[in-house]
Formats: structure tokens, sequence, C-alpha cells
């Protein structure tokens, strides 16, 4: 993690002393919360707006003093900072961003593209920076890096890497900080000025979100706030953080106070990404390796490695968003995502009916409400999908009651077909004990049950021409909790295999929240969110509950992503669920969540199950995916087709998982 903010001072419109003041302030302000990297807007030393008097001999021997006042102050401080101040060099004047750290100037990054059209009109004042490398200039005595050709790396802290850029650069067709990521720099900076005109802070969040996303980057950016000279613009200081196109934080507008803007930036995760992305080495192999051509400009950084807890927000479940307007878009995705991948799979097949076992329980409600949209969209009877309950020896009479609910509901052609003889016999003729009459309840017993099931499945779509439709679902996937083969693992299209079952849950109470079906349907599927997550195929006084032998699905669907879709360390993993949660009043649930089913977990329980998620994902369950169906992947946060996101041996070791927790977890 490497601790990031976005800085708005008050301007003081041309007043150099004061604005370098208001610089070392917020610094100050910064070094008390352990932040690593303060970014300014653009020409903060002396104010943007000032026009003519950038031309000033005053003005640039006031911009000269300001910051070797900024760089005295800055020797006992913690963080980096980049400031702004026009820069005379050469008989030229350039627009700069200063990088200062622990009392000494870094080096000094020129603006390349200057805007001269509409309200602006730097090229009457500056220089661009374009083709500047290899240069030095002189600073408080001393000769400094300068030119376009710099990134700034830490020699203590190896993910702390960073590069600049002004305003207009981001703007540009070709920003510079492509080039500065693809040269190595995690965190790109942005020092702005950047009037506010009606519509312009959603451009700034595009343009940040964007860049984030394609130069997969952190990418932190400062415009100019109250203050500036607001002789024809007016200026609004906004600030934010974006990281692989997700917004992480921003800053209120219009304040006329001085803001600081702090949040945590995962440059492990920025890495990983990179490692994964194959079109970023072929960008940077395109454009001849920046890495080649751009100096790498070395500072102490000295970290403390204190405990200085974290600064950023951390979704309980990343699978599902936890904002109305993205809860509502993703599950409108994800739902269609599956009714179009099985409605071309019945088509290009020819299949005349769609087989389907269902439970009561949430996957196969799912899987059922999927395959009725699909065969709307084709307009065809939901007649053809032929839903079959299959009571065994602990089936409740809920969820069978449930099951027959919703397929009367949804007008299936609707058939139960008991498997309790077919097993006993099966039992029996295995010489298994409970052929005999014993209460022995093993996983032959729970086995037997699971593939007689399937194997019903099948053979009623081969006699009435029919697919059979999987409800596992990637959680399941994901722990191995499923029966290979000739049981719940096997299919003919697996259309929720790229949906978590956090995900499912959202996905349901979407449907029913967006009259997808009728007010009869919507209460079945009501009764079905609120029955706990169960196999049933142990008989019991108490109904056999699947999360108290694999943990709790909410924390498994955090742990697979992290592990799928990001390659974190466990450690890591343990660390970001625990601040996920810790505390079931902090941070925002998704909409609808149920008040009574938010909990919190604490460390040891988050260890401990976290133990148990890696040993079976790296270990025991591989075998299991690498023959999964076919099956739409459904989410950016990764999926487990071994044609897709997810190739792995299927005799590997969870040694190396596990060591690394053990060493480095609490």
């Amino acid at each position: 993690m490497l601790r990031v903010a976005a800085a708005t001072p008050l301007a003081s419109v041309g007043d150099a002393a004061a604005n370098a003041a208001a610089t070392i302030a917020l610094a100050r302000e910064a070094d008390a919360q352990s932040v690593d990297l303060i970014v300014y807007p653009e020409l903060n030393l002396t104010s943007y707006a000032i026009d003519d008097l950038h031309l000033q001999s005053a003005m640039q021997t006031a911009t000269l003093s300001a910051i070797e006042t900024v760089r005295a102050a800055s020797a006992d401080l913690r963080p980096v900072l980049l400031v702004g101040a026009a820069i005379a060099r050469n008989g030229r004047l350039y627009n700069c961003a200063v990088a200062i750290a622990r009392g000494r100037v870094l080096g000094v990054v020129p603006k390349t593209f200057l805007p001269n059209y509409r309200e602006y009109y730097e090229k009457r004042w500056f220089a661009s920076g374009m083709g500047l490398r290899d240069l030095d200039v002189a600073i408080g005595g001393e000769r400094v890096p300068f030119g376009t050709d710099l990134i700034f790396a830490a020699d203590d802290l190896p993910h702390f890497v960073f590069h600049a850029e002004i305003c207009e650069d981001y703007w540009a067709p070709t920003p510079p900080s492509t080039a500065g990521a693809l040269a190595g720099a995690l965190i790109c900076c942005n020092l702005s000025a950047s009037n506010v005109v009606v519509g312009k802070s959603r451009e700034r969040m595009m343009l940040s979100a964007s860049q984030s996303a394609r130069a997969i980057c952190a990418y932190v950016y400062s415009a100019a706030g109250p203050g500036e000279s607001t002789t024809d613009l007016a200026w609004d200081g906004q600030g934010s953080v974006h990281e692989l196109g997700e917004l992480l934080a921003s800053s209120s507008r219009f304040a006329h106070a001085p803001e600081l803007l702090v949040v945590d930036v995962d440059c492990e995760r920025l890495i990983q990404e990179r490692l994964r992305n194959g079109t970023f080495n072929d960008a940077a192999s395109a454009q001849d390796h920046p890495e080649c051509g751009m100096r790498r400009i070395g500072f102490a950084h000295r970290p403390d490695y204190a405990d200085v807890g974290l600064r950023r927000e951390i979704r309980r479940f990343p699978f599902v968003p936890n904002t109305p307007d993205k809860l509502d878009e993703d599950c409108f995705e994800a739902f269609n995502i599956q009714v179009e991948g099985i409605a071309k799979r019945v088509q290009a097949v020819g299949a005349e009916r769609l087989v389907i076992g269902v439970s009561g329980g949430l996957d196969s409600t799912h899987a059922l409400i999927v395959a009725a949209k699909a065969l709307d969209r084709l307009g065809r009877p939901r007649s053809d999908i032929v839903a079959i309950t299959m009571p065994g020896f602990a089936t409740s009479d809920g969820t069978k009651g449930n099951a027959w609910a919703l397929m009367r509901a949804l007008g299936c052609t609707a058939e139960e077909i008991d498997i309790r003889p077919a097993a006993t016999r099966m039992l029996a003729d295995m010489g298994h004990p409970f052929g005999r009459g014993e209460p022995v309840y093993d996983v032959t017993f729970e086995n037997v049950q699971a593939g007689l099931r399937t194997d019903y499945l099948f053979r009623i779509a081969n006699q009435r021409g029919g697919l059979v439709v999987g409800t596992g679902d990637l959680s399941e996937l994901a722990l191995g909790w499923c029966t290979y083969g000739v049981g719940d693992q096997m299919s003919h299209y697996a259309v929720n295999a790229g949906v978590p079952k956090t995900l499912i849950q959202f996905l349901i109470r979407w449907t029913i929240d967006t009259d997808q079906y009728d007010a009869e349907t919507d209460r079945v599927l009501t009764a079905i969110l609120g029955t706990e997550i169960s196999p049933e195929l142990v008989p019991g006084e108490q109904m056999q509950s699947t999360e108290s032998k694999i943990g709790p699905y909410a924390l498994n669907d955090f742990f697979a992503h992290y592990v799928i879709r990001h390659g974190l360390a466990p450690s890591k993993i343990a660390f970001l669920a625990w601040h996920a949660w810790r505390d079931a009043a902090a941070g925002r649930w998704p909409l609808g969540y149920p008040e009574e089913a938010k909990t919190a977990y604490d460390l040891a329980t988050i260890t401990s199950w976290l133990e148990r998620f890696v040993f079976r994902f790296f270990q025991i369950s591989q075998f299991k995916r690498s023959a999964i169906p076919n099956g739409p992947k459904v989410s950016a946060g990764g999926a487990l087709s071994p044609r897709g996101d997810w190739r792995a041996p299927s005799d590997g070791t969870a040694k190396v998982w596990l060591d690394e927790l053990a060493a480095n977890g609490p």
C-alpha cells in the first residue's frame, strides 16, 4: 500500500510566499496522516490565473524563493511533494511539476501540451517541454534533473514509483503518463488548474478513470480551487484518486478551506494486474520500451513501517457493487449474460426441452428463472422446461414446498422423482451400512443421492430431447463443494458457473425489484431468499448447514476474488478481509441487504476460514474445475473455466500459500 493525497490549498493570487506557506501547512498535515505522496495543483506556488505576471522577473525570483522555502520545510516531513511552479531555463519559461522530498529537489518535469484555445493562452507565457530529455536546471544553487523523461522511484520502497504530468497533458490523445506507466510508474499524478464549467467535473473523472484503467496505474488528480483569480473563470478544487478505473476517493468541491484528500493505493494489485496483462508489455515494446529512455530518479523515502491503519474502502462483497446505480446496472448485465448464454445454446443444439433439477435452494432457483426468461426471449412456452424436484433422505418440507411453488408459478412442466428407493437399493447393492438399516451418513451416503439426481436428469434429457441445465455456482467450484462427474459438477450447460453465491442472492432480489416475473413468483423467490443454504443430504433434527462446514460464503467469495482476479498473497487477503468485515456498522452495505444478515468477523475467524479456503482451492478442487462444462463468464472479478481465467494443475499443492499465511499472517 502507498498513501497518497490530492491537496487543495487556498490560492493567493500571485503571492508566492503565501502560497508556499499554504503548501507547507498541508504538507505538515499530510505528514501527521502518514501520507507518502502529495499532489498539488498546477502552478500552485504562484497561482495559475495570473496571466502576464508569469513573465515578470520579480515573479520568477519569488517562485524560486518559494521553492527554496518549501524544500527547506520538507526536510523533516515524510511525504514527497509534487508542487507546481513556473521555471525559467535557457531563455524560456516552463510550466513545471517540481518533486521535493526530505529537503531535496528531486527533479523538474515541464508540461508537454500547452492549451492555446478557448479560454487558454499558455503559449503566450510558456514553452513546451516536448522532447526535452537528459537535461538539468539550476534550483537553489544546485543542478537538478529537468525534462519530460523523468520518473521517480524510492530506493527503499520498491513499489513507490511515480510520474508527473500537468493538466492538458492528459487531455491529449497521447498523455505523457502512458510512457511513464510503461516505464514502471505505478502512481501517475496530474497537477492541474482546470477552470470549472458545467459538466467538466464529469470529464475529468472520465479521463482519470480511463487513464488509470488503460495505463494500469493509480491516477492522482488535483485541480486549482478557490483563491485563484476569477476575472473570467471559476475554480472548484476538484481532487480525485482512481485505481484501475475505479474511483477510490474524491474531494469536496467549491470549498473555502484547504483540503487534503487522503487514500491508500494498492500497488501490489497494480503490479499483479500488469503481470497478467500481456498487452501492457506489448504496448511497451511498441514504444521501444520507454523505461530504456526514461531517467529513474532515486530518493530515500525512509519508511518507518508503522501501523497507520488503512485509508481505503474495501467492499465486503467484491463481486457486488455497494452503490444503488452500479448494483442495478451490474445485476441487469449479469442476468442477461446468463439468459443470452443459455438461449444461444438452446438454439445451437436444437434442444426441445431444458431439464433442470429444482431443490428450492438459491442456485437451482436462479438457474430456473434464467431458463424461463431465456425461453420467453426465444418465444417458446415455459412448459418446454422440464423442472424436477427430487427429494432425498433429508429434504425438508419447506424447500420441497418452495420448489413446487416456484415451478408452478413459472408455468414449467413440473415433476417429482423420489430418489430414496433407488438410493436405498444402490447403497444396499454396494454393501453400505445404510442399506442394512444402520444410520451411517458418510460421503458415500451423500454422493449416492447427488449422483442419482444428476443421473436421472441426463437420462430424462435423453428421453425428451433435452439439455441439462447446471445449477452449481462459482463459489462451489472455488471450494470444490460439488459432486464430481455424475453429480452437480456436471451438466450440458453450466449457466451459473460464472456467478458467485453472494451475487446470486442479489440477482434474485433484482428480479423481484424490477418485476421480471409475476407477483406469485416474487413471493416464492422472497421465501427462498430467507432459507438457509443446505445440501439437505444428511437426515437429522437440525438442517444440515453448508456454511458451518466450509465457511461463510461472504468470506469465501471475498477470498476467491482476490485469489482469482488479483493473485494476492493470503496474508494480504486476510488484512483486506479484516478491514472489510471487522465492523458491521462501518462502510456501505449493498442496497437491499437484510439487516439481520449484517455481521462482522474477527481476525482469528477470518484466518481460520482462509486456511481452509486455501487448502480446498489450491490442493483438492482443481480436478473438478478442469472438467467443468461450458458456461458464460459473468463478472470481471474472475471465473474458473479451464478455457478462460483460471488454468492450474489438478495435482498441485497448497503448501506455498499456507506457508505464506503462517509466516506473514496474524
